[in-house]
């Protein structure tokens, strides 16, 4: 039996472990259950491929999505390993045959969808082989309070009950303190070991603007150096995901939209493509992106506000997996406060969920608001606590301006009391800056003493002053139409005891300024030949075995290949990300391109 490190080293290419890797690894080496809650791309899937390879017998992985499954069989297999999957996409012929395989022993790692595990068959199936351990991966799925819920999960626990020997690990990246005890008490893991990672991605630069001209935005982002880079685009409706797809499509944009509306085999396809072809951009719905293995996505844009900072935090993750520079921008608006606001409102959920959901957006909402560090509010969100502000996110690198809106918060407040506390923020904007339109008229609120009086301020101010008040816990939202109502902490404002500094819009011309997150950040432009040599040597081996580029090798592979500009097999294999297995398969073929170019 090898060692963990061997490997490490051999099977994955690295020589070394990442905190907390090893210690997870050692967990279940010696037959101990774990529940692992690490970051996007912080190596979740070594602890426990590592030890499922280690010890006897073969490892078990539930997971809950198709095309992640694929995706990592893909790549387990293209670095010698022997592992298949199981779930609704495989023909009976094909399902029969890895039965087989696993009852002879022919198996390192099977992946099952959580339905395929707990059928009778299954589990039956089970007890007749070795199994060296079971993963449960994405096990946030199990809390009935997440918007990735699967009631397959709740019945996981029966694993604990019917494999007792068997070492189980639990593995997510997004739970907050709540959804981990949630997870260890519906898994049965109340006793593992808790191995909780750092939150923090350094490596994504986090930008959160108020929409103004939305698609003038995006593409302003995606022409300050996103060219070529692979992207996801979140909105929050269907239409808004086709109409964003088809108008990127014209910019000369490769997009493709990815909804639940979709027929399967779309959505299937639009995925494959997106995981194979580089610099493709997908515009989805959250119906996309849940353990999806692509590591080389330059950026997330939200083109609507999330309706929590679990909800961000996930889909933000997808960014930057490879722990290069990328970028994620949110755009958001008060109608998205308004729709997110009216959706748990409508929802069937009890009061003590809708309340709950009413917290998570407010927390949302705020993290847009601040004037400080927003790594270091999100941070806090999962009780992480950061010493110093990031440096990498827009309030670091462009202090916001603040203003004294203290008197037009009064104008504001005013002006949502004498209107009756009932309408929505566009009307008492309306009223504030003078218009007289049918609306005003019909209620007699031209004939107010705020009608009018706001005209110094534009409605796009008057809009920011809104939501920051909002945040603030001066006026919340209520009813049907999403009226404005004061709160009790507003007195002190009204009657002058109170200054208030606000967030300053920035001018037009300084949003959406991204750096470049290009790769080749740390490489010369000497080098941009070699780069894209290896990148089309990468392409061609690839689509010959009809897997994405990146399961031959990472970019940061590739870079790495350039700066130690090896020519022998020895040196190719001391680069990270080389096993062994890839070395025989790939090794020739990238040390021929790298001997046509000259050492820089």
């Amino acid at each position: 039996m090898n060692s963990p490190q061997h490997i490490l080293e051999h099977v994955f290419g690295y020589t070394h472990f990442r905190d907390p890797q090893e210690k997870v690894i050692n967990t279940l080496m010696a037959g101990n259950d774990a529940l692992v809650l690490m970051p996007t791309g912080g190596g979740k899937s070594l602890c426990y491929q590592i030890p499922a390879l280690a010890r006897s017998g073969c490892g078990v992985v539930i997971s809950p999505l198709i095309a992640l499954m694929q995706d990592q069989v893909e790549a387990l297999q293209e670095a010698g390993l022997r592992a298949a999957f199981l779930n609704s996409s495989v023909p009976y012929d094909e399902a029969h045959s890895i039965e087989e395989q696993l009852l002879h022993g022919e198996l390192d790692l099977l992946y099952l969808a959580p339905e395929r595990l707990l059928q009778p068959r299954t589990l039956s199936l089970l007890q007749r082989i070795e199994l060296s351990l079971f993963a449960i991966d994405e096990a946030h799925c199990v809390s009935q309070w997440g918007h990735d819920f699967r009631a397959d999960y709740l019945q996981l626990n029966c694993l604990h009950e019917q494999f007792p020997r068997v070492p189980r690990i639990a593995l997510t990246a997004t739970a907050d303190k709540r959804t981990r005890a949630e997870i260890a008490q519906r898994l049965g893991l109340e006793a593992a070991r808790h191995f909780v990672s750092s939150f923090d991605r350094p490596n994504i630069q986090y930008r959160i603007e108020p929409k103004d001209n939305q698609r003038r935005q995006l593409l302003q982002f995606l022409n300050n150096g996103q060219k070529d880079n692979a992207g996801v685009i979140y909105c929050l409706s269907r239409a808004k995901v086709e109409s964003t797809a088809e108008w990127l499509s014209q910019q000369g944009y490769p997009a493709l939209p990815y909804h639940a509306g979709l027929p399967a085999e779309i959505r299937a396809e639009h995925q494959r493509r997106f995981l194979r072809e580089e610099g493709m951009i997908v515009v989805a719905t959250i119906a996309f992106g849940m353990g999806i293995d692509k590591p080389d996505v330059r950026f997330v844009i939200h083109l609507d506000l999330p309706k929590s900072i679990e909800a961000y935090y996930q889909e933000t993750g997808r960014a930057g997996r490879d722990g290069e520079p990328s970028t994620a921008l949110l755009l958001y608006g008060l109608e998205d406060v308004v729709k997110l606001g009216q959706m748990v409102e409508a929802s069937e959920g009890s009061e003590e969920h809708k309340r709950q959901e009413r917290g998570r957006l407010n927390a949302m909402l705020g993290l847009c608001e601040i004037t400080s560090c927003r790594r270091q509010s999100l941070l806090r969100y999962f009780a992480e606590e950061l010493a110093e502000p990031c440096g990498n996110c827009d309030t670091c690198l462009e202090p916001p301006a603040t203003w004294d809106g203290s008197e037009a918060a009064v104008k504001l407040l005013s002006c949502v009391y004498r209107t009756g506390q009932r309408f929505g923020a566009s009307h008492v904007i309306d009223v504030l800056r003078g218009s007289e339109n049918e609306k005003v008229r019909k209620f007699a609120h031209d004939q107010l003493s705020t009608h009018g009086i706001g005209k110094d301020l534009s409605g796009t101010e008057w809009r920011a002053v809104v939501r920051q008040l909002i945040v603030r816990g001066y006026l919340e939202v209520e009813g049907e139409f999403q009226g404005l109502r004061l709160t009790e902490i507003c007195r002190p404002l009204l009657r002058g005891e109170e200054t208030l500094l606000l967030r300053k819009l920035p001018p037009k011309a300084e949003r959406t300024q991204t750096r470049n997150s290009s790769t080749l950040e740390d490489l010369g432009p000497a080098d941009q030949p070699l780069w894209e040599a290896l990148r089309n040597c990468r392409k061609q081996l690839a689509e010959e075995r009809g897997v994405p580029p990146y399961v031959v090798f990472h970019d940061a592979t590739l870079r790495s290949m350039i700066k130690a500009h090896p020519q022998t097999r020895n040196e190719l294999l001391a680069v990270s990300g080389v096993g062994d297995s890839k070395l025989e398969r790939f090794g020739d073929a990238f040390l021929a391109v790298l001997r046509d170019f000259p050492k820089q």
